[in-house]
């Protein structure tokens, strides 16, 4: 019989490579505006909830926020009123593998991490901690794309990802003048993290996000205006057939969370690649981190 061992990049990384150690708490009582904060402080997607005893009761992410913005909660609320409890946790000695499929099975986008040791709160892990990670390892790999200049494609021995194979091909795009109210219902339908905004002939003209909902929240903006009012500009994009590696580096400079992919013209968009998708792929660049090796075992009848 022929038993096929799949091997990737993250199969001997534990957690607590790749899991930051900031762990932004605010207590149950605190408001949303002072969440709001927070999130753009310290630039992240969700904040970790706790008790009276310090002790984690929940987590309230930027998509509850929009939930609040799009309710028409008093921004003044406290941040018990819109969390998700309870939190999820994962081990630090856990690999990352598992931990991967654990945010992938319960459709979430972070795990709080607990010392393995101890059991005490030790970190977080999210999409782009496991995206960095591997675009760590690809970085320094002989075989990197990026330690390679001037190789064409024709000559390139390695057969890499391109944005083509790791895209979300479904993208959905909100007119210019339609309502935020209207942003952020298509949002929660989809589980986008971000919309993008069409002018009067259709062509793409910026993006709306919902870091760019929350701030628009904390301004006291009404949610009826029209999605050019708070929407960001330019679109950031990229060619179909542009190397996974090279995607990632332009997301990890640019410090942003997805690209717009388009094919020929940069108004032809045909999918997004977010560090979701590319976290997913386990691998950042090749199929070296992926490939099977086959091992031929024989089995008693």
């Amino acid at each position: 019989m022929v038993r096929i061992d799949r091997k990737n990049t993250l199969r001997n990384l534990k957690v607590s490579d790749a899991m930051r150690r900031q762990i932004i708490r605010l207590e149950q009582a605190d408001s949303i505006d002072y969440g709001i904060n927070a999130l753009i402080k310290y630039k992240v997607s969700a904040l970790l909830i706790v008790d009276q005893h310090n002790q984690p009761i929940g987590v309230v992410s930027k998509t509850d926020i929009m939930g609040a913005y799009y309710a028409g909660l008093p921004i003044d609320s406290s941040l018990d009123s819109i969390m998700i409890s309870p939190p999820l946790f994962c081990i630090s000695g856990d690999s990352l593998e598992t931990a991967l499929e654990q945010m992938r099975t319960n459709g979430v986008y972070r795990l709080y991490v607990n010392d393995e040791e101890s059991g005490e709160l030790a970190g977080v892990l999210a999409y782009p901690d496991i995206v960095g990670v591997l675009y760590r390892f690809c970085h320094q790999c002989e075989y990197s794309h990026l330690n390679t200049p001037g190789l064409s494609n024709k000559d390139d021995p390695v057969h890499r990802f391109s944005v083509r194979e790791v895209m979300t091909t479904q993208v959905r795009r909100v007119g210019m003048y339609e309502k935020l109210t209207t942003v952020m219902e298509q949002l929660s339908a989809y589980r986008f993290g971000a919309m993008l905004v069409s002018d009067e002939s259709g062509l793409p003209c910026g993006v709306i996000s919902k870091t760019d909902l929350a701030l628009t929240y904390k301004h006291g903006v009404d949610p009826e205006v029209e999605a050019q009012t708070v929407m960001s500009s330019p679109v950031f994009t990229c060619d179909v057939n542009l190397l996974l590696e090279e995607a990632i580096k332009k997301m990890i400079i640019a410090d942003i969370h997805r690209l717009f992919i388009h094919k020929g013209e940069t108004s032809n968009i045909v999918g997004v690649l977010s560090l979701s998708d590319a976290a997913r792929v386990r691998s950042g660049s090749c199929y070296g981190c992926v490939s099977s090796r086959i091992k031929v075992v024989d089995y008693d009848v």
